[in-house]
C-alpha cells in the first residue's frame, strides 16, 4: 500500500476517533476528516471538538448531512421493530448503512480509496483463503466486532481499524502523550438519538399512534394487569411491571395480541434460535452444519452452540448451554476463536 494513500476518516470528536486520525497521520496516510450530521442531537460541542481535533494534525475536515438516511435506515428502523414488539440493535444497521456504506460512497467521491474509524476490531487478509476477516479487538471488554457483523468482503478491502490492536487504556495514555485535548473526553453511554435514554418519552412523542394499550398474561395466558405499548417492553425486563409478590419477568411480548407475557426466571431459558437476514464475512470453510461460539447480545459472553443452514438468509442456531433473554430483534454473531463468520437477526426462539 502507498504510504501517500488517501483514506477518509470519521470523526466524532470524541476519542477513539481522534486517535485514529493521529495514527494515520503518523503513520504518512493523506487523511481527510469527516463528522457525519446523523441526528438533530448531535450537537455542536462534538463537531467543533471534531474541528479543532483536524486543525491540531492540520488535515481537511468536512461536516456531511446524512440525517435523511440515518432517519430512514436507523430511528425508523428502530420505532418499526419496537411497535412489533422486538428490541432492535440501531448501531448494527448504522454500522451497516451509513458509518461504512455511505461513508465508503463518500470517500469514493473524494478520491480515497479508504475509510477510517475508531471501532475496536481488527481486519485481517488471509493469504491462503485469498480473503477478508473481521477479527476481535484486542480488548476483550471493548471489543466492538458484534456490532461490524454486516461487512462484507467489498467494504472490508477498504476499512482501516487501527485502534483494534490497542485496549482503551492504552488508547487514552497515547491521545495524552500526544497533546490531544480531548484524552479525557468520557464515552457517549446511550443511544445517540436518545440522549436522556428515555425510551417511554421517545416512543411516545415519535410514535403515540402505535402505543395501544393491552394485557400482562401470565404463560397459560391468565390476565394479570395492563400495559401502556408493547414498545415499552423487552425480554428479559423485570422494572415497571406488575406487584406479583415475587420478581417476575418479560418472557415473550405477542404483538398479534398485543400482549405481554411474564413469567419466572427459569422461563428466560432456551437453547434454539432462529436468525434472519444472516450475512456471512467470507465462506470459505462454512457447511450445513458449523461449531461456533455465539453472542446473542453485544454485553453477552460468547456460547459454543451449533449452526446449521437453513437457506442462504436464514440459521439455526444449537446452544449446548441454555441462554437467558434470547431476544428477536437482537443481532447474534457467529464466531470461531477470534475469527467473525458474520451474524444475523434473531427471528424466533425455542427450545429444541
Amino acid at each position: 500500500m502507498s504510504i501517500k494513500e488517501k483514506v477518509l476518516i470519521a470523526m466524532s470528536g470524541g476519542v477513539d476517533s481522534s486517535l485514529t486520525a493521529a495514527l494515520l497521520k503518523h503513520q504518512g496516510y493523506d487523511l481527510i476528516g469527516l463528522t457525519m450530521n446523523l441526528h438533530e442531537s448531535i450537537n455542536d460541542e462534538a463537531i467543533n471538538d471534531a474541528k479543532k481535533i483536524a486543525d491540531e494534525l492540520n488535515i481537511p475536515h468536512y461536516t456531511v448531512n446524512f440525517k435523511d438516511i440515518f432517519q430512514k435506515k436507523v430511528v425508523d428502523y428502530f420505532l418499526q421493530e419496537y411497535s412489533f414488539g422486538k428490541t432492535p440493535n440501531p448501531c448494527v444497521a448504522c454500522n451497516k448503512h451509513i458509518k461504512f456504506q455511505a461513508l465508503l460512497d463518500k470517500a469514493f467521491s473524494l478520491g480515497a480509496n479508504y475509510i477510517a474509524t475508531g471501532h475496536y476490531a481488527r481486519v485481517s487478509y488471509n493469504d491462503s483463503a485469498k480473503n477478508y476477516e473481521l477479527l476481535k479487538g484486542i480488548d476483550k471488554g471493548k471489543d466492538q466486532s458484534y456490532v461490524l457483523y454486516n461487512l462484507t468482503q467489498e467494504i472490508l478491502k477498504h476499512v482501516l481499524l487501527p485502534l483494534g490492536e490497542y485496549t482503551k487504556e492504552q488508547t487514552r495514555t497515547m491521545a495524552k502523550d500526544l497533546g490531544l485535548k480531548i484524552a479525557d473526553k468520557p464515552d457517549s453511554q446511550e443511544i445517540c438519538f436518545i440522549p436522556d435514554n428515555d425510551y417511554k418519552k421517545f416512543f411516545k412523542e415519535k410514535m403515540p399512534n402505535k402505543l395501544q394499550k393491552g394485557n400482562i398474561v401470565d404463560k397459560e395466558g391468565n390476565k394479570l394487569g395492563e400495559h401502556e405499548g408493547i414498545s415499552m417492553f423487552t425480554i428479559g425486563q423485570r422494572k415497571g411491571l406488575i406487584a406479583a409478590g415475587k420478581p417476575i419477568y418479560v418472557t415473550a411480548i405477542n404483538s398479534t395480541n398485543n400482549e405481554v407475557v411474564v413469567g419466572d426466571n427459569e422461563d428466560l431459558f432456551s437453547n434454539s434460535l432462529i436468525a434472519q437476514d444472516v450475512n456471512f464475512i467470507s465462506t470459505e470453510e462454512l457447511r450445513d452444519q458449523i461449531e461456533i461460539e455465539a453472542k446473542i447480545r453485544y454485553s453477552a459472553k460468547p456460547a459454543l452452540a451449533k449452526l446449521f443452514l437453513l437457506d442462504n438468509k436464514k440459521v439455526q442456531i444449537n446452544f449446548i448451554e441454555p441462554q437467558r433473554a434470547i431476544t428477536p430483534g437482537q443481532a447474534v454473531v457467529f464466531y470461531q476463536g477470534e475469527k467473525v463468520l458474520g451474524g444475523g437477526t434473531i427471528e424466533t426462539v425455542n427450545n429444541i
